[in-house]
């Protein structure tokens, strides 16, 4: 199967307002796939038209090579699904809730779920009222990783988490992957994805801006560069940055007897300026990691269809 997940013009519209308008993508079988977007552009509709919790108003979906309105429940026990509003019962212990779900959604291996228990960092013995935010997300992708399914459907998963755990989290879905698993996970903070998914898909209202492999991100990303070199004026200084391609926003900010410092952007592949800089005396030079999220928040601000 070339593709865990597909969708072809997936509409859906609540009453006459119309919240995702003609949604395409796919996602590979064994990939980490995550859709970013604000709060409010559509992840959650679309991940609940994936799992036939609402039904989509036109378009195609195929989910593990199966139409969701037809899968049933011998679909739902290959998915693992971690809802992005988690609600649980809360006169029960996790444990109880968590045995629960695993007759529900199938074999659990033998020690699995105190396995997982353990890595977050959660006590399945307190009752699930008890819980602090960040714990019942725990106890939610415990739910959701427990059985090993072949798809892992999971909408803002990071939220509440500390980093610490976020960092386990991270490695549990590297482990998925390595295992064969698929991964489809939403944020609105592209950080959150760009650490582990192979692809991105920019979702802004209700429609896809782009979809890149998290690699095709950074080389379009913008980076800030500041070298400072001696043996040369700042006009020329300013001017040789000036003319290699991807660099903008040249500026000058010192010269004197140190030398001239100057800053700029560089929009592109790094190969250019490299051999730019070998014609210089270099004392300094600064050149930061890709801003991805500038990148981004430019493809949210753009007019749709022109995000390219």
């Amino acid at each position: 199967m070339a593709h865990a997940i597909s969708t072809r013009s997936l509409t859906k519209r609540f009453g006459r307002r119309e919240v995702l308008h003609g949604v395409d993508f796919m996602v590979e079988t064994g990939s980490i796939f995550g859709m970013i977007g604000p709060n409010g552009a559509g992840k959650t509709t679309t991940m609940r038209c994936l799992l036939d919790i609402i039904r989509p108003t036109d378009g195609e979906v195929r989910v593990l090579g199966k139409d969701p309105r037809e899968g049933g429940p011998a679909l739902r026990r290959r998915i693992g699904y971690l809802p992005g509003e988690l609600f649980l019962e809360g006169r029960v212990t996790g444990r109880k809730l968590l045995a629960h779900y695993q007759a529900i959604s199938g074999p659990v291996a033998p020690g699995r779920i105190d396995g997982l228990a353990e890595r977050l960092g959660l006590d399945l013995d307190r009752h699930t009222r008890k819980l602090s935010k960040g714990n019942k997300q725990k106890l939610g992708l415990i739910q959701a990783f427990m059985h090993d399914p072949e798809l892992l459907v999971l909408d803002e998963p990071t939220s509440g988490l500390d980093p610490l755990v976020q960092q386990e989290f991270h490695a549990m879905m590297r482990e998925a992957q390595h295992k064969g698993q698929t991964i489809f996970l939403s944020s609105h903070v592209l950080s959150e994805v760009q650490q582990t998914a192979d692809t991105v898909a920019i979702l802004r209202d209700g429609r896809i801006v782009a979809v890149e492999s998290v690699s095709g991100l950074r080389e379009g990303a913008v980076r800030r560069l500041r070298l400072t070199a001696s043996a040369i004026t700042a006009h020329d200084a300013g001017a040789l940055l000036g003319s290699v391609p991807g660099v903008g926003h040249v500026e000058v900010l010192d010269s004197g007897d140190g030398g001239v410092t100057v800053a700029a952007t560089l929009e592109g592949s790094i190969q250019p300026l490299v051999r730019m800089l070998g014609s210089l005396q270099l004392t300094d030079l600064v050149l930061d990691e890709p801003d991805l999220e500038e990148s981004v928040l430019k493809m949210y601000s753009s007019p749709v269809g022109d995000a390219s």
